[in-house]
């Protein structure tokens, strides 16, 4: 299928992305999913072929990291230069909410010329998702308000609840590595704890994963030793999209008898959900002795499971002795990265390039979210693109 059939079809999907915030993939409907995809597909496709996919000829881009990050943070910035817009980070450090100015004031001062909002808040369970609803009510007050002359739109580039562009991505990777969605369905993918040196590993990565594969009628199996629980009501929402989706959701408790006969494996740390509350709590209320504590206690558990290592032996185990390995990076390497870690140094070097690749889609995806978000008809924007048939290198 060529570019302008690509294009195309995307008037097939039904969709109420416009002017609306990407905040959790579970509260979009399956067509703006898909149409999520297939507009980042697209635009990958454009810049492989040299045509500029340029909508802005000015505006910016926020960035908002209350975490550190590198992947998603530089993804962000080259999703808002490849529409046209440019990216200014805000340094909370820097700004004057040390000086007690509010989230609704904040939201208002950044926004005057700003189209995007990218806000990564992952650090305290219970707050990430409500913060960016918060920064969300300001901006349409302000916009209702006649302050904003328009409202930006908001990304969430991870949240204690979900990671949706890291998902989205991965689900992206998928569907080009096996061919299609379709191809998608019956597949096993396991989403895996496995053993890290450190402990306040946000839930959202394994979260995201658990809602978004679950809706393409995957048989989605849930590993992690008995203790390590995620967000309860996340693992409600996987067990009712796999009901509806055709596929299957399934916990278990041994990483070695989850890979078994396994198609993708996802082998990733993250800290029990009952241990990211008390660490919210520990920070709220700075309590530096408290979170010492609670890291001792947490490494000494993490401990007990060193053996939660995706290694050849667990390797042999999956479909044709080769499912494809995934990881939102960085991954815990043995003896490259640390002593022991989430999976051994000869399996990450063998799928180290897809990884990458994988890691690769995470811009087009971000672009995709935003050009849904500001344009009503994706299809007819795409389309003027194509026939503009702007060269983004000229010589």
């Amino acid at each position: 299928m060529d570019l302008k059939q690509k294009i195309e079809r995307l008037k097939d999907l039904k969709t109420k992305l416009y002017q609306k915030d990407f905040l959790l993939t579970w509260e979009k409907s399956e067509d703006e999913l898909k149409m999520v995809l297939e507009v980042a597909a697209i635009l990958k496709n454009l810049r492989d072929n040299n045509i500029s996919p340029k909508v802005f000829d000015s505006g910016l881009a926020i960035s908002n990291f209350r975490d550190n990050s590198t992947r998603t943070r530089f993804s962000f910035a080259s999703a808002a230069n490849l529409l046209g817009l440019y990216i200014q980070d805000l340094d909370e450090k820097k700004s004057q909410i040390a000086h007690g100015e509010t989230v609704r004031e904040t939201a208002n001062m950044i926004s005057f010329l700003s189209d995007f909002i990218g806000i990564r808040d992952d650090m305290y369970i219970g707050e990430g998702h409500k913060y960016m609803l918060e920064v969300g009510e300001a901006l349409d007050d302000g916009y209702k308000n006649g302050v904003l002359p328009v409202r930006p739109g908001i990304v969430n580039l991870q949240s204690d609840q979900d990671h949706p562009t890291q998902s989205m991505a991965d689900l992206l990777s998928l569907k080009e590595h096996f061919g299609s969605l379709e191809a998608l369905r019956g597949k096993k993918i396991v989403m895996s704890w496995a053993y890290s040196p450190s402990y306040g590993k946000p839930l959202s990565v394994p979260q995201g994963i658990i809602g978004l594969m679950s809706r393409f009628g995957m048989d989605v199996e849930l590993a992690y030793p008995e203790g390590y629980e995620l967000i309860p009501e996340i693992i409600d929402i996987a067990k009712n999209n796999a009901k509806v989706s055709g596929g299957s959701f399934k916990i278990g408790h041994s990483m070695t008898e989850a890979v078994r006969d396994a198609d993708i494996v996802y082998p990733k740390s993250w800290a029990p959900f009952h241990v990211m509350k008390q660490r919210t709590e520990l920070l709220q209320q700075g309590n530096t002795k408290g979170l010492e504590n609670l890291e001792k206690t947490c490494l000494a558990e993490n401990a007990k499971f060193k053996d939660w290592e995706y290694d050849e032996e667990k390797v042999k185990l999956t479909k044709n002795q080769d499912a494809l390995y995934m990881h939102c990076l960085p991954a815990d390497i043995t003896d490259v990265s640390c002593d022991a870690g989430e999976v051994s140094k000869d399996v990450f070097e063998q799928y180290r390039i897809p990884t990458y690749l994988e890691a690769g889609f995470k811009p087009y995806i971000i672009a995709a979210m935003m050009l849904t978000q500001k344009f009503e008809d994706p299809e007819a924007v795409l389309s003027t693109i194509l026939k503009k048939n702007q060269k983004r290198v000229l010589y």
